[in-house]
């Protein structure tokens, strides 16, 4: 019965409720749900007393049903909240989290406790004692494992892991091999630790000590993993344990973590500035306990903790959507987390939040948390206002598993139930192993400063290895001699890998499964000379903008959506081609080479401004259809979504697939310019600085919405000087781009490059429309990426030079055109970063003696020209622009306009 239907509303219905649902059944079993019909019935007929609709038999009395009924209501009180009574922590007694399971809870009496009640038989031990029953909840939800999933409102996932949990968490089952195979892992993962404590002193190391069951727990991941079906584990995680991790299950050899220690690295002798040790990522090819051959990969990450979840779970994306076909049980990623991290961040609760979008949904992630029960200095009571660390997990109702960090087997257990669960439901899960922090945040710290006492009991306590061979030898398990043996020859081990450094043996770093990176190099001083060709033939676009200007007969649109359709047509067939089409041709032509394009963002679909429409809707059904979808048949895949309300975690997911899927566009476009703000921090720690960091390159493409256009502070600045302050080493193109074709040439590049790199483009808004701000379909069949736009419409003396960027050059053109300045050279700065030195240099020889200028909209502190001043060929020029403010633009439409007219007026003025 318990296998057919839930009950899990009992374990909080009030008794008096259940009292009248049980009259209204024997006066009309029809008058009450068929649940509640069949919980009635069942109840009657194992009473021997199941007789005619209405009447309750001789054998069950009202009193008699109560106490069944309580009964079942306090076994359904243990798994919903019998985890409140779990022995989960190693180190201290669990605070009184008012679990409310008592038998006066539920009018029952220590008289009951003899008393045999049917409700055994939902347990599966047949009738039995209420102490039975009891007993038998305790030992399955109040052992060393807590289990939380009855919050979930999906029946499918609450009877699963009910059956499974009281069918083998009571009595957890390991063989021998298993034992010795914990046993292993946690010799490894402490002497690891004690051998860099003994000779590296006081070197940071952010060590796993205490927490050593988190590699048997990968292990045991890795292996349940291949046995159901994965071939490669995604690991993202912060710097608790790092180093271990990397040695014990990704495979990362002692020498070269030494030699990091010693200096000398790979990374080192590179000539880039790398980064520390414990922020290092590796991958391997590893051969499972069953020998099936997995890969498994740790991405590389900063100490902006969380940061890497999305960034993980993205990279993931990209190889279910390159090489699995969407086989999502292929590739399961492991997002490990800190206690104090995963409760503070809000990143987490946005990456949960994509977790079941169809844009981001990867089959689920297994979250484990190294719960160390404190934040830096920070204890529990100041880190949290949740139960716990992982109450995140329940707004998207998953389950939660929390366990002793000091009862291997248990962790064991948990982690391989989160495998099971995740490859049959395709959902995230998470493990909390519960544990402690030896040292304080890294070895350097003295935690007794802020919790002396927490320190006293850590202090005093075994380690779980040491725990773990007491339980095996008090067992019988295993053999002393046996123990002791494995542990002296992992010593000897580690002993000989340090010698081996000693003598400069530094292993070669292992590759990946997947060659999507193959021919790629990184760029050097002169890959930005001149960019390639990216010119696209004439039949090309014609094929695209047929399929984007056109919808299957029969598909009815709004007046309006026709419109843009025949709009966007007669501009094509007119050769003047606006901003969204030369958009939609580089994404067309891509995609006709075979080209994925990936692109998110929160209005993408139709453009914040409606000026891409990528897709249409029908009026009558809403069914949408994509015409970048229906170019050719062996075209590349489209991936065209908005995104959640999110950008921080929506840009590292989108920054993860464009690192693991070069050969594709993939695009993230803030609703706004200032937004990507909200996302600062992937953009610091990834897309400027990843590349000199850990060596990875990246194409992604960031297009934010900019220009003062008297909108108010808000939504007028992308921030262009952020992204300027960290540009250096040619680590992104920052772009602002003024016509269509040169926008459609920057995308295709970014693909006919022989390198990636990130592309920060500026883009605009009132020029979506303006007709001054269009293209020909030669520009974009013979062309290329102009850099440097010169002025054509000179006379043969200049003697003025303007330069500029973006849109500003629309409102001095104007003015020049309308004065006859013929004098003044209106030169337009495409690419700002990398800066084209040579081809400016070009310029300012075939203007000598003019005057030159610098003109931006943007204030005097903000947009290009405190990063220009970094060059020596900007020292003569003298700046136009608005004064230094605090705030990007002014809120008042009329002062917006006087400051413009200002501005374009100087531009062209002596005294300017």
């Amino acid at each position: 019965m318990s296998k057919i239907f839930d009950f899990s509303a009992l374990s909080s219905s009030d008794i008096t409720f259940i009292d009248s649902l049980y009259d209204n059944f024997r006066s009309n079993p029809e008058s009450v749900d068929e649940s509640w019909q069949r919980f009635f019935q069942g109840f009657e007929f194992q009473s021997g007393s199941f007789g005619t609709a209405g009447t309750s038999g001789e054998g069950i009395t009202d009193a008699k049903l109560r106490a069944e009924i309580n009964v079942f209501r306090i076994i359904q009180s243990f798994r919903s909240r019998g985890h409140l009574l779990a022995d989960t922590n190693p180190i201290r007694p669990r605070r009184d989290r008012k679990a409310r399971i008592s038998l006066e809870e539920y009018g029952l009496s220590d008289a009951d406790r003899k008393t045999v009640f049917q409700c055994g038989e939902f347990l599966g031990i047949g009738p039995a004692t209420l102490d039975q029953i009891l007993d038998h909840m305790k030992e399955i939800y109040c052992a060393k494992i807590g289990f939380q999933y009855m919050h979930s409102n999906n029946t499918d996932i609450r009877r699963f892991m009910r059956e499974k949990i009281e069918s083998t968490a009571k009595k957890i089952e390991i063989s021998i091999d298993k034992k010795k195979r914990i046993l292993q892992k946690l010799n490894e993962a402490n002497v690891f630790e004690n051998f860099l404590q003994t000779k590296y002193v006081g070197q940071k190391r952010f060590s796993l000590e205490g927490g050593e069951a988190t590699i048997p727990a990968l292990d045991a991941i890795i292996n349940k993993g291949a046995e159901l079906g994965a071939k490669e584990f995604v690991i993202g995680m912060a710097h608790r344990g790092r180093l271990n991790v990397l040695a014990n299950t990704v495979g990362k050899t002692y020498e070269y973590i030494f030699t990091e220690f010693e200096g000398g690295s790979q990374e080192e002798l590179s000539g880039h500035t790398g980064d520390v040790k414990y922020h290092m990522g590796f991958t391997s090819v590893q051969k499972t306990m069953m020998d099936k051959e997995v890969f498994v990969k740790l991405l590389p990450n900063p100490s902006h903790l969380e940061t890497v979840a999305p960034v993980a779970i993205g990279y993931c994306r990209a190889l279910e959507d390159n090489h699995y076909n969407n086989d999502f049980s292929k590739v399961i990623p492991i997002i490990i987390h800190g206690d104090a991290a995963v409760a503070g961040q809000g990143v987490v609760y946005e990456t949960l939040q994509m977790s079941k979008l169809k844009a981001y949904n990867v089959g689920g992630s297994i979250h484990m948390v190294i719960n160390n029960q404190i934040g830096f200095t920070t204890d529990i009571e100041d880190a949290r206002s949740s139960q716990y660390c992982v109450s995140v997990a329940k707004a998207i109702e998953v389950p939660i598993i929390q366990v002793n960090g000091d009862d291997p087997e248990a962790v064991v257990y948990a982690v391989e139930l989160a495998v099971e669960f995740r490859q049959k439901f395709n959902e995230d899960i998470f493990i909390d192993i519960v544990c402690y922090r030896k040292y304080g945040h890294n070895e350097g710290d003295e935690p007794r400063y802020t919790q002396p006492h927490l320190y006293g009991l850590i202090t005093k306590h075994k380690n779980p290895r040491e725990l773990y061979l007491d339980q095996l030898m008090a067992s019988g398990k295993i053999e002393a001699k046996l123990a002791a043996d494995m542990m002296d020859a992992y010593k000897q081990l580690l002993s000989d890998r340090f010698n081996n450094v000693r003598q400069n043996e530094v292993p070669k770093k292992s590759k990946g499964p997947h060659k999507d990176w193959e021919g790629m190099e990184f760029s050097n001083a002169n890959s930005f000379d001149e960019s390639p060709a990216t010119g696209v033939k004439r039949e090309v676009l014609d094929r695209v903008a047929k399929a984007i200007n056109t919808v299957p007969a029969g598909m009815e649109l709004m007046k309006k959506a026709q419109k843009v359709l025949d709009d966007r047509q007669a501009f094509y067939d007119g050769d003047k081609l606006d901003w969204a089409l030369g958009e939609l041709l580089a994404y067309g032509s891509l995609l006709d080479e075979g080209h994925p394009l990936r692109f998110t963002g929160q209005d993408v679909v139709r453009g914040t401004f409606s000026h891409r429409q990528a897709k249409m809707f029908d009026e009558r059904t809403n069914e949408a259809y994509c015409g970048l979808e229906n170019i050719s048949p062996k075209q590349g895949r489209v991936g065209l979504y908005n995104s959640l309300l999110s950008e921080y975690a929506v840009l590292g997911f989108e920054y993860g697939y464009a690192w693991g899927s070069p050969q594709a566009l993939t695009i993230w476009e803030a609703q706004f310019g200032d937004f990507s703000n909200g996302a600062q921090i992937m953009i610091d720690q990834y897309i400027t600085s990843a590349e000199v960091k850990w060596q990875r390159m990246n194409g992604l493409v960031m297009l934010l919405p900019h220009g003062n256009e008297g909108a108010g502070p808000e939504h007028s600045s992308a921030r262009p000087e952020r992204y300027l302050q960290m540009a250096a080493d040619n680590n992104v193109v920052v772009a602002n781009c003024t016509t269509p074709a040169n926008m459609f040439h920057l995308l295709r590049r970014q693909i006919a490059w022989n390198f990636r790199k990130p592309a920060i483009v500026m883009t605009p808004k009132s020029l979506l429309r303006d007709p001054r701000c269009t293209s020909t379909r030669e520009e974009l069949s013979n062309g290329r990426f102009q850099e440097v736009l010169d002025d054509p419409n000179t006379g043969k003396k200049v003697t003025r030079l303007i330069l500029c960027t973006g849109k500003i050059y629309y409102d001095m053109y104007e003015k020049k055109i309308a004065d006859k300045r013929d004098d003044v050279a209106i030169v337009r700065l495409e690419q700002i970063h990398p800066l084209p030195e040579k081809q400016l240099a070009k310029i300012l020889e075939k203007y000598k003696g003019a005057e030159t200028v610098w003109v931006q909209e943007e204030a005097k502190n903000q947009g290009y020209w405190t990063y220009l001043l970094r060059f020596d060929m900007f020292r003569d020029f003298k700046l136009i622009s608005r004064k230094s403010s605090a705030s990007p633009a002014t809120g008042f439409s009329n002062v917006h306009k006087k400051e413009q007219a200002e501005i374009v007026t100087k531009a062209f003025s002596k005294e300017g």
